[in-house]
């Protein structure tokens, strides 16, 4: 290993063969060297930079005319937009009027059904009433007639002994035995 580095150290005292012989001193040669590579690079490398530069330049042309065209899209879509606009604002300010006038209508119908519909409920309720009235006149009516039923057969029942049950059912068998004479 100390052989290879030996040999790039002592690159600086090879002896000079003839009259060709290495420059190691950088601050002359460096300029000398970059001139060179600049000069070779610049030749070749002309037509290939021209072309990236071109290419580069028809990029950024056709993006301006894509970025115009977009514009003057967004423009027109814009005014479109903005026609719209104004078309809606007309139509919500129809709307608007003739809702508040459709709104009074609305108010209007809505408290005649609700005056109709109050005076559906109060005669609903009126026959409602008059039904259970006349539903606890009759039920107070049976009650009576019951009890009075139930007095007269206990007073019957007291008042009659087996002589007088025999008399009144010999006296209703001969008006029912007369009834069947007429209708023969």
């Amino acid at each position: 290993m100390k052989s290879i580095t030996d040999s790039f150290v002592s690159v600086g005292h090879w002896p000079s063969i003839g009259s060709f012989e290495f420059n190691t001193d950088i601050l002359a040669t460096n300029p000398i060297n970059l001139s060179v590579v600049l000069g070779v690079l610049i030749f070749f490398g002309k037509g290939v930079l021209k072309d990236l530069l071109d290419k580069r330049k028809q990029r950024i042309l056709s993006t301006i005319r894509n970025s115009e065209e977009l514009r003057r899209g967004a423009i027109e879509q814009l005014e479109k937009a903005r026609a719209r606009l104004r078309k809606v604002e007309v139509e919500a300010d129809d709307y608007r009027t003739n809702g508040y006038s459709e709104i009074e209508r609305e108010k209007v119908n809505l408290i005649n059904a609700t005056c109709d519909s109050l005076k559906q409920l109060e005669n609903f309720k009126n026959e409602t009433l008059f039904f259970e009235q006349r539903r606890a006149i009759n039920q107070v009516r049976q009650q009576v007639f019951q009890q009075a039923l139930q007095r007269a057969l206990g007073t019957l029942k007291n008042c009659l002994n087996s002589e007088l049950h025999f008399r009144t059912i010999s006296a209703n068998i001969g008006i029912l035995g007369s009834v069947e004479e007429r209708t023969d």
